[in-house]
């Protein structure tokens, strides 16, 4: 009996230590987890890392590295969705976020002196006003001032910042710097001296030929397929329009006005129809789902505006319905300017791009990369014809050159029978 007892004893002994020792392991084992938690969370909170921005496309630059990770750019913009305030723009991210991207952060009297006390101005917009400014390095900068009181441009600002400090290609205007001083809300951009892509086709001022549409057309390609195929995560530009298409002293387009943006990573969900009118995609406008190929039908537009002259708000739409229906369709809504200044077939190619882009359903529209392939075709194909014209031209003037010398070889060959005969 006294052998039985003592195995229980030792039996229940066994038992709670067991269940102290484990006891033990479960709580060391959730403080542990506890404090790698907020470890892991304090650092994604504190630091920066820089993040590879792929390059891609025809002609697009070496190497990018944008200033956010993926970790950090989702909880900004969560916050950019949630925070009614946001509260992100206080100073000390205000001043980290300028230190990693790389953008210079102005006081107001910086601005202020830079535009001789805002007297230049260079456009006006829902946003804002937009003034010509030189700042005291020389360079030459396009400020654009937010409007008192507007809250959806608070939105548009924080966003344009927050994308272009980590987006960087030669067919996007760059964000050179900001403002958050005495309650403005300032951006400042490199200077595009030939202005938009709107003012050039319905103003009178200048004139695009054939060859400077073609190559915007590309350009804007371009920085539209580094948007959508190099950038992490992809970007959504959703208000592209003729009038968001900056022209640089060299007539070389580059894609602006990023306030509308969004990264297609954070689509899911729905944040309300935004874009312009006559060039927002049906198929958003109907079932309020935003992807890249929304971008797309945009680009579409742009392209019979550029063939056209004809803005959307002139029933453009109708009109490139019309010159669907036959081959050479086109050619009865080509801009006056263009008349007998162009190759026809190029421009029926270009429009063969443009109802891709235009596609009822989004699926069956073309992937900007294939749109930048297309317009590249029809450019080198351009190209390579003026260089044969050119050489056949140089071969003409050789061999009317070459026969003059003959004709003058043999006159002077008979010159002496002449004198000759004229002695005897």
């Amino acid at each position: 009996m006294v052998r039985q007892a003592d195995l229980v004893i030792i039996g229940v002994s066994v038992g709670l230590t067991l269940g102290i020792l484990i006891s033990c392991l479960i709580f060391f084992g959730i403080r542990w987890y506890k404090k790698r938690a907020h470890i892991r969370r304090s650092a994604n909170e504190s630091s920066l890392t820089t993040l590879p921005i792929r390059t891609n496309g025809l002609g697009t630059s070496s190497d990018f590295s944008a200033s956010l990770d993926s970790s950090i750019a989702s909880s900004w913009s969560e916050n950019l969705k949630r925070n009614s305030h946001f509260s992100w723009w206080n100073h000390q991210n205000k001043d980290r976020f300028a230190s990693a991207s790389g953008i210079l952060k102005y006081l107001y009297k910086e601005i202020q002196k830079a535009t001789q006390n805002f007297t230049t101005t260079l456009g006006q917009g829902s946003f804002g006003t937009v003034y010509k400014a030189t700042m005291p390095t020389g360079e030459v900068v396009a400020v654009k001032v937010l409007a008192p009181n507007s809250k959806q441009g608070e939105k548009e600002f924080q966003t344009e910042v927050f994308l272009l400090g980590r987006l960087h290609h030669r067919n996007l205007v760059n964000l050179v710097g900001y403002c958050v001083d005495k309650g403005q809300r300032i951006l400042v951009y490199q200077y595009m001296s030939n202005g938009s892509l709107a003012n050039l086709l319905y103003g009178e001022e200048k004139e695009l030929s054939w060859d400077q549409r073609l190559q915007i057309a590309l350009d804007i390609s371009h920085g539209i397929e580094y948007l959508h195929e190099g950038a992490v995560p992809p970007v959504i530009h959703r208000d592209l329009k003729s009038a968001n298409i900056l022209l640089d002293h060299s007539m070389r387009a580059k894609v602006a006005d990023f306030g509308l943006s969004k990264e297609e990573i954070f689509d899911d969900r729905n944040s309300g129809l935004k874009g312009t009118y006559g060039y927002m995609d049906p198929a958003y406008i109907s079932t309020s789902k935003l992807t890249t190929k929304s971008d797309i039908y945009s680009f579409g537009i742009i392209v019979f505006e550029l063939i056209t002259a004809i803005h959307p708000h002139q029933n453009l739409m109708e009109y490139v319905n019309l010159a669907a229906m036959d081959h050479d369709g086109v050619d009865e809504i080509l801009d006056k300017q263009l008349v007998g200044k162009c190759n026809l077939e190029e421009v029926r190619q270009l429009a063969k791009i443009g109802h891709k882009c235009l596609h009822k359903s989004p699926r069956k529209r073309p992937s900007i990369g294939e749109v930048s392939q297309f317009i590249s075709r029809i450019k080198q194909r351009r190209q390579r014809h003026l260089t044969e014209d050119n050489l056949s031209f140089a071969s003409n003037n050789f061999s009317r050159a070459v026969s003059r010398l003959e004709d003058r070889q043999v006159e002077l060959s008979r010159m002496p029978t002449i004198n000759l005969t004229e002695t005897v």
